[in-house]
Parts: structure tokens; sequence; C-alpha cells
């Protein structure tokens, strides 16, 4: 459980609004809700919104409806992402003010070939921990005047966050609070693991590592849990934590809610959907039990 703490506690559920709910996202839920009225704390839900290409009003009320039938409702006003878009470009503003952003140019397409290549000549290429090729150095390492050009020109482009820059500012020491693992601990944060993240994109303002720091801030969030899918990913929330002078909640990973073959729910899945299983003539205690609630 978290630790106690000296102002009150406040927990949120933050599901994207881009595929319907399932029962590893009913299990998060209900662990955030009960773990908040346990400490007498404050339950929010968000909405994690910013990518307007993939999320839709219908899929939000969705998870609303999803959401109201496992008697789940936020103590506070639901904050949605697509309305705070101004804080996400402070946040950008002050990175880039502080000199640890770049803008990149290459493509999905250009990096898995630039990647491929050096595969060809037997380097091995580094991966993030969920397994993607790490950002090429080209555009970190771009003669200025080209970039420059180049935006003038109107090329599209990406912000990245130069990691190594931005650790080498914020310091070595880098960690945070765990207490999903039973005994609370320090956990050393790497985030020079994930590379030159992308921090903001044409069709998506703020990056998901940017906007949830911002919106955790925001909103107060003093205890973070979430599925154990996003354990390494706080390395570099926490970075950019430090970096934005915002306070550190603590976390709590949660484990999963794996599907027959031992991987972990998809939104696609229609099997673990809780529309789905309440058509099926489930209940709210049913799915409490599925989970081992």
């Amino acid at each position: 459980m978290p630790q106690t703490h000296r102002q009150p506690a406040i927990f949120r559920f933050a599901p994207s609004p881009n595929g319907r709910l399932h029962l590893g996202h009913a299990l998060s839920a209900f662990l955030n809700h009960d773990m908040a009225r346990a400490a007498e704390g404050t339950f929010l839900i968000r909405i994690e919104d910013i990518d307007r290409t993939r999320c839709t009003p219908e899929l939000e009320r969705g998870i609303l409806e999803d959401l109201a039938w496992l008697g789940l409702s936020s103590d506070r006003p639901i904050r949605r992402q697509s309305d705070h878009l101004e804080d996400y470009q402070a946040a950008l503003q002050r990175l880039a003010e502080l000199g640890v952003t770049y803008p990149s140019f290459m493509t999905r397409g250009d990096v898995r070939n630039h990647v491929m290549a050096a595969q060809a000549e037997g380097l091995a290429w580094p991966r993030d921990p969920d397994g993607a090729p790490l950002y090429p150095a080209i555009d970190r390492l771009r003669d200025a005047a080209e970039r420059e050009a180049r935006l003038k020109r109107g090329d599209r482009h990406a912000i990245r966050l130069d990691v190594g820059k931005a650790i080498a500012m914020a310091g070595p020491d880098l960690d945070w609070l765990e207490t999903g693992e039973g005994v609370p601990r320090r956990v050393a944060a790497n985030p020079a693991a994930w590379g030159d993240i992308v921090l903001s994109r044409s069709d998506a303002p703020g990056s998901y590592a940017l906007s949830v720091v911002v919106d955790d801030a925001a909103q107060g969030v003093t205890d973070v849990v979430r599925g154990q899918d996003l354990y390494h990913a706080t390395a570099i929330q926490r970075l950019l934590q430090v970096l934005l002078g915002l306070p550190e909640p603590v976390y709590h990973h949660h484990r999963l809610v794996l599907d027959e073959e031992g991987r972990k729910l998809s939104k696609s899945s229609n099997s673990t959907a809780l529309a789905e299983l309440r058509t099926q003539g489930l209940t709210p205690s049913d799915i409490r039990r599925l989970v081992s609630l």
C-alpha cells in the first residue's frame, strides 16, 4: 500500500478512448478506487485523449458507461487532455529553454531502414525496454544551419528529448518509490534505456510521457497505480518531473491480467471487453472475481 501522506491521497484512473475497456482496465480502475477509499483519499478519472486520430467521443462514452456499470465515478470533474493542450506546450517550451530538445525529421521508415542497414553490417542496434529500436543520432547531431533550413522549409518533424543532455542536467541519482512489490523501496531509474523519446509530434501535441507528468502534477496526484507494463516507463517520467520541477508521486505497479496464452490483454479482444461481458449477464461482482479481487 502507499506510504502515509502529509497531504490527502489522490489516485487516478486514466484510460485512453481508443478502444473499449477490458478486464485489465477493470483491475486497475478497481485498485485505484479501493486504495483511494482505504486512504480516505480522492479517486479521479482522467481521459487521455491527446491522440485525436485514434480517440473518439463515442469510445469515451463507452468507457464512462463501463466505469459507471462497475460503480466507479470520479470524485472531481473529469480532466480531458484535449482541453489542456496549452499545458503540454508550456512544458515543451520549458524543456526547449533548458536546451534538451531538438527537431527530428526521420520517419518510421527512415529509422527502420537505418537500423536494418546497421544490422546488415553486423552491428547490434540498441532497443528500449519495449523492444523498439532507439532513435538514431542523425538529427541530434545535425548541423544547426541545416536544421533551421529544414524547419523554415516546413519539413514535417517531431520534437525529441536529448536524453543525454537531460540526464546530465537532472543528475545521475534518479529513482522512484515503488510500493507494488510488497515492501516499499526506492528503484533506480534508467531513462537512458529509452533513448531520445518523442515529446511532441504533429498529430499529438504532447507525448504520453510528457502529458502524463503534467497531468499528474496539475491534479495533485500523490499515488500512481497502474499495470506492470508501465514499470520501466517510470524512469523517463521521473526525468521529466525533475527537469520541469514537478512533484514526485508514489508509484504502485500491479500485476497484469493475461489471456489464455499468457499475453497482455488487448482492447481489440472482445472476449475480455467489459461491454461484451455485461451483455453476457455478468455483474460488477463477477468482474471483481475474474480479476481476483
